[in-house]
């Protein structure tokens, strides 16, 4: 691709992306707090508003006992919503912004066409988007937690080399072989703060924090594999993660909102067939058009570019497939609930864009339009509320 043409696609793509906030920030500001965000901006055991960070505290500790676990995600939401509505819209752009940096990060991807690709399929493929991004008692519990599970996913896989065997296990090196050459340098004070990071990450939501807790074991097995030292990080970060899971779903609160599930009522077979008809739905419904993406780039990687997907991707699949399949547990499977497994499908997506197009450069301008058809989708929606909202379709 000569000068030209790209200085043309990278004007192209600013635009783009200057719209999508410009867009994504008057959709937060449409967007009023409502539905939960009214009970939760009281200290929930009374109707007294929350003034402070004591009331916070006081309220999670009942709601941990008496209504769920997700005390990190409900935290945050209760101090947006005391902040105010203007405060609250602010924020959540930052943290959309934030997100689709850690997307670019985790999936090995630089540029900022990847990091538009990787926020417009967060909208365009997304099945609740308004629940999941705007609505502000779901960014707590999505858009904010996924932050925390990118950024521990990344810290583990920056010790995995993209390039080798399809299976992370395999094709390692017997220890000796100079694997310690190819090691990264560590981020400064990771034994810090990958401890509150860990927690938070597996205190996330009930299905994302095992399933990154398991990758935080695998790559800690590849590094034991390669013949390398397993960090005092690695062990700390797992074992926070271990316990922030362990605290989400073992909070007293997850009973009493379960045995309010009318399904629980039912005899066991009936239960079964209903949790696999939502998993079956998860994956043909909500999570059905990203990986149809997914998908398609997978066959580009392998039948066009001639190369195996990589251990990055492999990992994330792994994960989204963990995070997919532990709902077969829980009574409830909604369509807000996929956000975490689609988000680590789009990055094992964008990390097989990147290695398609560093073997086939050709393609960038059909990854581009496919991009762009994207956008347009994700635009469609917000375009739609708003429209609706002001009137202009009625």
């Amino acid at each position: 691709m000569n000068k030209k043409t790209q200085k043309l696609m990278r004007g192209l793509t600013a635009v783009l992306t200057v719209v999508f906030f410009l867009v994504i920030y008057q959709t937060h500001r449409a967007v009023v707090f409502t539905m939960d965000d009214e009970w939760y901006s009281t200290k929930l055991y009374d109707t007294a508003p929350v003034t402070g960070l004591w009331d916070i505290v006081k309220s999670q500790i009942w709601h941990y006992n008496n209504w769920g676990g997700r005390s990190i995600a409900h935290g945050i939401l209760q101090l947006t919503l005391m902040a105010g509505q203007w405060a609250a819209d602010l924020l959540n752009v930052a943290v959309t912004v934030l997100l689709g940096v850690l997307m670019c990060r985790v999936a090995g991807q630089r540029g900022l066409w990847a990091f538009l690709a990787a926020l417009s399929m967060v909208l365009g493929l997304n099945a609740d988007w308004r629940m999941t991004m705007f609505w502000q008692s779901g960014a707590a519990n999505y858009l904010y937690t996924t932050v925390f599970v990118l950024g521990f996913v990344h810290c583990y896989l920056r010790q995995v080399p993209d390039e080798g065997s399809f299976l992370p296990w395999k094709g390692g090196r017997s220890k000796g072989e100079g694997a310690e050459k190819d090691e990264p340098s560590a981020l400064p004070g990771i034994t810090l703060w990958i401890l509150p990071l860990g927690l938070a990450a597996g205190w996330s939501n009930e299905n994302m924090g095992p399933g990154v807790w398991v990758l935080s074991g695998a790559v800690m097995a590849f590094v034991w594999r390669e013949g390398r030292k397993i960090r005092p990080w690695m062990v700390l970060g797992n074992l926070a993660c271990l316990a922030g899971s362990v605290l989400c779903i073992v909070a007293p609160g997850n009973a009493v909102r379960s045995s309010l599930v009318e399904s629980r009522k039912y005899g066991f077979l009936w239960q079964l067939f209903l949790r696999c008809y939502g998993e079956a739905k998860g994956a043909l419904d909500y999570l059905f058009p990203t990986l149809l993406v997914l998908g398609a780039l997978f066959m580009m990687c392998v039948c066009v570019g001639k190369q195996a997907v990589g251990r990055r991707s492999v990992l994330l699949c792994a994960c989204a497939l963990l995070s997919w399949g532990a709902f077969l547990l829980a009574p409830h499977y909604p369509a807000r609930a996929a956000f975490g497994t689609m988000v680590l499908c789009i990055c094992a997506a964008l990390s097989l864009a990147r290695r398609i197009l560093d073997r086939c450069g050709r393609l960038a301008w059909p990854f581009w339009w496919g991009t762009v058809l994207i956008w347009l989708r994700g635009m469609y929606f917000c375009g739609e509320y708003l429209a609706v909202l002001w009137g202009w379709i009625r």
